[in-house]
């Protein structure tokens, strides 16, 4: 696809996760364009409005299933405000996809470990879906996914349709508690202890919180888990999607180009810094 071309896409379906908090699904207006698209798990999309701007948004769904492509969008700033008030049937523009996805291929025959936090869980739902219409293909997988309060988690049917799988464990942890929380409540790395693994043929994607997951590549580094087959997910101020603005550097790296799915032990010296 041309990075620089914009495609019309119609949103078919609109959901609302939380407040503030929608899922758009998607689909091209150009019969073309919808044909030659494709997408790797992890991979993002600039949504544009008319008039207002773009901003990157993960792709949230199934790579496999290309044709209906969703994003999950928080009502934070200028254009997601604009987005959160559009409808089904209008249109928005996509350009993309951008960036690096998860280490599918790598992870085949391995222990697959998830650890995400808040929103998180959106960048790497594709992937485990991926994950799952292959079980075969994989070892057990372990998913961990924390939040500030108990009406922050998203994707509840998801996450229990993942808790059915064969050799599956969906741990959850909430800040605070609530009447309905039946999970622990405590911060995600608190949920470490609770599983069993391999460290030596395990691999570990995150996605969240920057300070969420370094200390848990930390905690994983302690278990044994080599520096190179962690992987996180990395979040920044993403504006032209090809490394050209410079807004989203990490170190000599840009997020855009060469994330946002990124080896930790590339990037461990540059975590909590601003370039």
């Amino acid at each position: 696809m041309n990075p620089y071309a914009i495609h019309a896409a119609r949103i078919a379906e609109k959901i609302q996760e939380a407040p503030g908090i929608y899922t758009f699904r998607l689909l091209f207006e150009d019969e073309a364009v919808a044909s030659a698209f494709a997408f790797a798990g992890g991979q993002f999309n600039m949504l544009y409005v008319a008039g207002v701007g773009e901003i990157p948004i993960s792709i949230v769904s199934d790579p496999d299933r290309a044709r209906e492509l969703d994003h999950t969008i928080r009502v934070v700033g200028r254009v997601s405000e604009v987005m959160g008030n559009l409808q089904e049937g209008d249109t928005l523009g996509i350009r993309g996809p951008f960036g690096h996805g998860w280490p599918l291929d790598e992870a085949r025959g391995r222990d697959v470990l998830v650890v995400t936090g808040g929103l998180g869980c959106a960048p790497v739902a594709g992937a485990i879906e991926y994950i799952f219409r292959r079980r075969e293909q994989y070892g057990s997988v372990k998913i961990m996914h924390g939040v500030k309060k108990p009406r922050d988690l998203l994707f509840r049917e998801r996450f229990d349709a993942w808790r059915q799988h064969p050799d599956t464990e969906v741990l959850l942890a909430s800040d605070v508690a609530g009447r309905t929380w039946h999970y622990h409540i405590g911060v995600v790395t608190e949920l470490f202890d609770e599983v069993e693994m391999e460290p030596e043929r395990s691999i570990v994607m995150m996605c969240g919180p920057e300070v969420m997951m370094r200390l848990a590549a930390e905690h994983m580094g302690r278990r044994g888990v080599p520096r190179e087959r962690m992987y996180l997910s990395m979040e920044r101020n993403m504006q032209c999607g090809i490394g050209l603005c410079g807004h989203c550097q990490i170190g000599p790296y840009f997020a855009c180009k060469d994330g946002p799915v990124m080896r930790y032990d590339r990037i461990a010296p540059f975590l909590g810094r601003d370039v």
